[in-house]
């Protein structure tokens, strides 16, 4: 039997800030669609979520970068930022905090202008730095986006119990190379699973999101990118804003050329035109037509080039990571 590992384990932000997450129900009703066992359409719940996450990016200092909203698991990437965070003053921290837990009494007292004395005002200023933290901790934001989506389904399924899994499962992408290959993945997941035709009638992913404000985008100007969403910054380079490493307009090109080659059900087959993305991360067109069907059964905790792998292990104190040879034979050293 596979043993679980600590979250500490498997987050490490000294090694990458992008992580991709991923909870399932725990019970046979859907999350979303329609049960062909009760007749029931459960796809409100899709829009549950997208809202409930864009609430949660403006609190927290942690960036949405792609989802996908499945008929019974959610896929999400996430970017931390932790150095955002630092910056808060202590009065942000308490106001983004409130938005969220309201409980505390003495913030609570703050909050309705009573005067604390000397002690009570430390108290909250060492609150504020635990929930700094908190404010840039995934685990604090899964929780945040599964708790009230779990009282919601079971308040409208007339019933008590988990809904969700114990646990959401996360993987660390290392490299850009690990980071494109999950974005995509999670962008084509309505395609693979037959769900949607093409990436732009994919209903409640980032890719229809980003499509849709490209297709708002007066010609005259540059394309709008979507403000709920982690932005394409271009291609690194030096002074680099915040942002995914990539051009948007090669990221919707890779897509759209992957969404075609899953949709004609022909894994073998490589259209002669090539995105430049993949020339650029140097990964073989076939290597990527299998790791966008099978990112999350082939790969594990940690994602990218052997080399990346093995550093991330050392600093986690790991011997050894299930999933090493994978990366070694997708992933570009």
């Amino acid at each position: 039997m596979a043993m679980t590992h600590p979250r500490k384990t498997l987050i490490s932000l000294e090694d990458t800030t992008y992580y991709h997450c991923v909870t399932r129900c725990v019970r046979r009703a859907f999350l979303c669609g329609l049960d062909p066992f009760s007749g029931k359409s459960y796809e409100h719940r899709r829009q549950w979520i997208e809202e409930r996450l864009q609430a949660l990016v403006e609190v927290f200092a942690i960036d949405v970068a792609a989802f996908s909203v499945m008929s019974n698991h959610t896929h999400l990437v996430l970017y931390v930022d932790r150095e955002t965070a630092k910056q808060w003053t202590t009065e942000e921290v308490l106001t983004r905090w409130g938005s969220l837990f309201s409980g505390n009494s003495l913030l609570q007292r703050k909050g309705q202008n009573i005067q604390l004395n000397k002690d009570e005002e430390c108290r909250l200023v060492e609150l504020a730095e635990i929930w700094r933290e908190r404010l840039y901790d995934i685990s604090w934001f899964m929780r945040c986006l599964n708790e009230p989506i779990a009282r919601q389904a079971n308040k409208e399924d007339n019933c008590t119990g988990r809904f969700w899994e114990g646990r959401f499962k996360s993987q660390a992408l290392l490299d850009e190379a690990a980071l494109a290959a999950c974005l995509a993945y999670v962008d084509l997941n309505p395609i693979r699973a037959k769900m949607a035709d093409t990436p732009e009638t994919s209903d409640y992913t980032s890719v229809q999101k980003r499509i849709l404000a490209v297709q708002n985008t007066d010609s005259a100007n540059a394309a709008k990118q979507p403000g709920s969403l982690l932005p394409f910054a271009g291609n690194p380079r030096k002074d680099m804003p915040k942002g995914l490493p990539f051009r948007l307009e090669d990221y919707l090109e890779l897509v759209d050329w992957t969404g075609r080659i899953m949709r004609e059900d022909k894994p073998g087959y490589i259209d002669s035109s090539i995105p430049p993305v993949l020339q650029r991360l140097n990964i073989e067109p076939e290597h990527w037509i299998y790791l966008t069907s099978n990112f999350e059964s082939r790969l594990k905790g940690l994602i990218g080039s052997i080399h990346n792998v093995k550093a991330a292990c050392t600093r986690l104190n790991k011997s050894w990571c299930h999933g090493m040879s994978a990366c070694y034979q997708y992933f570009p050293a």
